[in-house]
């Protein structure tokens, strides 16, 4: 696919994102409570008026409203803005990734939606919900048959398997150190990392803790927390996942060459 035909398809993605981006952010506030993420209309949060459909377009209805609610005034948080970007961005450069690789654009789509609400809900309330983990499983499965690559199927599967067992080992054995969420989880970045190949598998894998590690380490040095403080794991597990699936699986190629696989 030539370079134009990429930026264009980077570009649809990215204005799809966004939209995407918006809706997230009501998963991401609804799903932990249990409400429906389609009734009702979403509304402000101090005076209950339902935000009009030309104030809901992504970033740019924030930026014309000032951050401000149009009736009351209460302040909008900045983090909506922000998510519908950040998913608009992620969006596009899965555009450019996989340009030439229609078949699996979908499901990386599909992934990159699923990684941003679940790292949102777990970094407000500590928890990776059922309700989006597990729909995820034969979703993406679905998605990632119609790439008709029977390795790299085959791949996906042992990966998933494997990284559910290693997290699930590691949760009976040290409890408070990785929830049966990331457990859960830990299936679905093996499947859609170790599709790509077992370089990008390893990378994810071992990426996760090593975010975790410079992260808890900012963290007491920052602000002098203590060996108790909790932090979600999901997040890093899932910007380890993306970095792999957008060039850091260099990383683990390397590692497979040193030991000669």
């Amino acid at each position: 696919m030539s370079g134009v035909s990429a930026v264009l398809v980077a570009a649809v993605c990215a204005a799809y994102g966004l939209a995407v981006g918006s809706f997230l952010n009501v998963v991401a506030h609804r799903v932990p409570r249990g409400v429906s993420v389609v009734r009702p209309r979403s509304a402000c949060p101090r005076c209950g008026t339902p935000i009009r459909a030309r104030h809901n377009v992504p970033v740019l209805g924030w930026l014309l409203l000032r951050g401000r609610c149009y009736d009351c005034g209460e302040p909008i948080s900045v983090r909506y803005p922000l998510v519908e970007a950040g998913t608009g961005a992620l969006f596009a450069v899965a555009g450019l990734r996989f340009a030439d690789r229609p078949s699996l654009l979908a499901a990386y789509l599909v992934f990159a939606a699923v990684a941003m609400a679940l790292a949102l809900i777990d970094l407000d309330v500590r928890r990776l919900p059922n309700a989006i983990v597990l729909p995820a499983y034969p979703l993406l499965a679905a998605l990632l048959v119609l790439g008709a690559d029977d390795d790299a199927l085959s791949r996906a599967g042992i990966g998933a398997l494997v990284l559910f067992g290693f997290f699930l080992t590691i949760a009976l054995i040290a409890p408070r150190g990785i929830g049966f969420g990331d457990v859960k989880l830990a299936g679905v970045i093996g499947g859609m990392t170790a599709y790509l190949s077992w370089g990008a598998f390893l990378t994810a894998a071992f990426g996760a803790f090593l975010l975790g590690a410079v992260a808890g380490i900012a963290l007491i040095l920052g602000r002098g927390a203590r060996g108790k403080t909790a932090m979600p794991f999901g997040p890093f597990m899932l910007v380890a996942a993306w970095a792999s699936i957008l060039g850091a699986s260099g990383l683990g190629e390397v590692y497979l060459d040193l030991i000669g696989l």
